[in-house]
């Protein structure tokens, strides 16, 4: 009992497989975008810092070429700077654009100490006051280049668009506007003004946008698989239990009949003593005043005919009873099986005339299988018996032997050693076949669709056929009737034993 309870608390299948691979997923989305993000904003970063470092040397060289092509040529040449004056205007335009060409810079605004705007690319903003930000304050207190970034679209929306108009994303620098000459040791050279230029790193931007994009649906995918792989495995998994637990199921329903088994046979050992022999006695004692009364022509006649007819049942109970409960070890022996399909049919010839019932045996001669030979008469006399059971209006019953191919050994349930060479021997009736929805149950023991049954028949097959390292295959004919089928071991494997027998009319049983 100990085992059995065991096996009963390990029942439980893997219920939380479906919570597993959900919350797997969840984890490796996390950690995947988690990742994506961290990769995205240090792409953004390093662009960031790729364009600062670029601003600063843009920077110096305006403010070299300012200093050295305008402001010393003005200097000397009208001995002050005044930008009010067109043709110092134009030189010094001249100088800025020359030396922005090409580096998609939008614009360039040199304010004085004053924060008035002296010089700027766009003539409409030239002398006015109010638009310094805080990076031209903070370029001329702290004297100190700094850098701002202006975007007009969110980063989330930069993902879904194809396409950035041009100056979407800008990036303005500060850089203090110095004379270039020295004046003294541990002297700063003196502020001309504040130089501002705006950049448009749109085009730079959309490739790290891209780059952002391959991060994401990579690690998109990447979670995708490993959640396919994930699933993969925990399925395989739950499948390996299933079957463990079906093979679990089958040793406690085993286990649940070795029960039976052993309180039954403890039952029928106290019993057998109190009832067998005073039943014998009963029995002759019945068919001997049977015989009297019959050939005296005694009108209590059929009153002891049905006393010897139920003792005789009784006694059939209780062999049964005897056969299931204290099963013997088969002796290993060359059995003859025609033989004792032959041994069989003679017994029931009687009973078959009087049903109606025709059977017809197809067993090759010298068809040989490896048992005990009065266990295999037993099994095959009680399939025969419920065959004949199961058919009240009479009918037809055919026995086949025949050698079972080894690809049909694979697919076969029950049997230990696939290869080896097996015999399949079918009885088919014309009945109504087994009941579809209790076919699981045919084998148990006091199961029985007869009202007058003990339900042992089956039984007592299955175990004389299992003690053989056989199976009992049960199932019903696709044109009507049940098939029980016995798979014994073949002990002439070498001789010629037809897969399928030549077909055969239904002959008398005995024949």
């Amino acid at each position: 009992m100990g085992i059995y309870k065991s096996l009963l608390a390990a029942k439980k299948p893997l219920q939380f497989v479906k919570v597993l691979t959900w919350t797997f997923l969840i984890l490796i989305l996390v950690s995947n975008l988690g990742l994506a993000v961290f990769l995205s904003k240090y792409a953004e970063r390093v662009l960031l810092e790729k364009q600062k470092e670029f601003g600063l040397l843009l920077s110096e060289n305006l403010s070299h070429q300012i200093f050295t092509r305008f402001t010393l040529p003005t200097i000397i040449g009208y001995g002050q700077i005044s930008l009010r004056n067109p043709e110092q205007f134009t030189r010094l335009d001249q100088v800025v654009r020359s030396t922005i060409h090409s580096f998609r810079v939008r614009e360039v605004r040199i304010y004085d100490p004053n924060l008035r705007i002296t010089y700027c690319t766009d003539p409409n903003l030239l002398n006015r006051t109010g638009l310094a930000g805080e990076g031209v304050k903070r370029a001329l207190t702290m004297e100190e280049p700094s850098f701002e970034l202006f975007s007009q679209i969110s980063g989330a929306t930069a993902l879904f668009r194809l396409q950035l108009k041009p100056g979407s994303v800008v990036l303005r620098g500060f850089a203090p506007l110095r004379m270039e000459r020295s004046f003294g040791p541990g002297v700063k050279n003196p502020i001309m003004g504040i130089l501002e230029f705006s950049q448009d790193i749109t085009d730079d931007y959309m490739a790290v946008v891209n780059f952002e994009r391959l991060v994401y649906s990579t690690s998109l995918l990447t979670s995708l698989v490993l959640f396919m792989l994930i699933v993969t495995i925990l399925r395989r998994v739950d499948r390996i239990s299933a079957e463990r637990q079906a093979e679990k199921e089958k040793l406690l329903h085993q286990l649940h009949q070795q029960e039976k088994l052993a309180g039954m046979g403890r039952m029928v050992a106290g019993v057998a003593h109190e009832i067998r022999n005073p039943l014998g006695i009963i029995q002759s004692s019945a068919e001997l005043v049977f015989k009297k009364a019959k050939a005296d022509n005694h009108p209590h006649t059929r009153i002891i005919e049905a006393i010897y007819d139920e003792s005789r049942r009784l006694s059939r109970t209780v062999n049964d009873f005897l056969d299931y409960a204290r099963p013997r070890q088969p002796r290993m022996d060359v059995v003859d099986l025609c033989r004792i399909l032959e041994q069989a049919a003679v017994f029931l010839e009687n009973e078959c005339e009087a049903k109606g019932i025709a059977l017809a045996r197809h067993c090759p001669p010298g068809t040989s299988v490896l048992g005990d030979k009065d266990l295999l008469y037993r099994a095959v006399y009680n399939v025969l018996g419920n065959a004949m059971q199961a058919m009240t209006e009479g009918g037809a019953i055919e026995v086949l032997a025949r050698a079972v191919p080894e690809a049909e050994l694979t697919g076969e349930e029950g049997l230990p050693e696939e290869g080896a060479p097996w015999l399949e021997l079918s009885v088919r009736d014309s009945g109504p076949g087994f009941d579809l929805d209790n076919m699981d149950k045919m084998k148990d023991p006091f199961y029985s669709t007869k009202d007058t049954g003990t339900g042992l028949g089956l039984a007592i097959v299955t175990s004389i056929v299992e003690s053989h390292g056989g199976h009992v295959g049960l199932k019903n004919h696709p044109e009507g009737g049940a098939i029980v089928s016995l798979w014994l071991r073949l002990a002439n494997a070498g001789k010629a034993v037809p897969a399928e027998a030549p077909p055969a009319s239904p002959v008398a049983p005995g024949q």
